[in-house]
């Protein structure tokens, strides 16, 4: 028996309306500073309607704790999660364009931790690619935060 074929959507039969050919533009852990700018460059399409970009930065409390500064560190098989993450998130998603970077090492209050960028035909398309990208990366990626806090005490955040 075979399946019926899905008659195509008016307007998305366009290749515009498609994922890129190789939209993962920019993946990397840095223990340098990040750029707005150099993701959000990095996810340019002519095509996307739509480029949906997040900023995590190092903020000054957590769980209700003065926060001093923190340190990132990452398993050497970090760069690899991404790269999975990052695929799923195209083939889910008719990404245009996807970046992706993190910070380890560390920082202080008010530095960014990671810049995530993605571009779509849409923005709602785009908004939930960038919001599905961040939060896997967040969930799944081996990165630990250790963070130290104002009275003395830290804590390992995601180990």
């Amino acid at each position: 028996m075979s399946a019926t074929p899905t008659p195509p959507t008016p307007g998305r039969d366009h290749p515009g309306e498609q994922a890129a050919a190789d939209p993962i533009r920019l993946l990397e852990i840095r223990d340098t500073a990040l750029s707005v700018d150099e993701v959000f460059a990095a996810v340019g399409d002519a095509a996307a309607g739509g480029t949906a970009l997040f900023v995590g930065t190092v903020r000054s409390h957590d769980h209700g704790a003065d926060v001093d500064g923190l340190g990132y560190s990452a398993h050497p098989s970090a760069e690899a999660e991404m790269r999975r993450i990052a695929d799923k998130v195209v083939a889910d998603f008719p990404v245009r364009a996807l970046a992706a970077v993190h910070r380890v090492g560390d920082l202080r209050i008010g530095d960014l931790a990671v810049v995530a960028a993605v571009s779509c035909p849409h923005r709602g398309e785009a908004f939930e690619a960038c919001r599905k990208l961040i939060d896997d990366l967040k969930h799944e990626v081996p990165i630990w935060k250790h963070q130290t806090f104002s009275d003395g005490t830290e804590e390992w955040v995601g180990a």
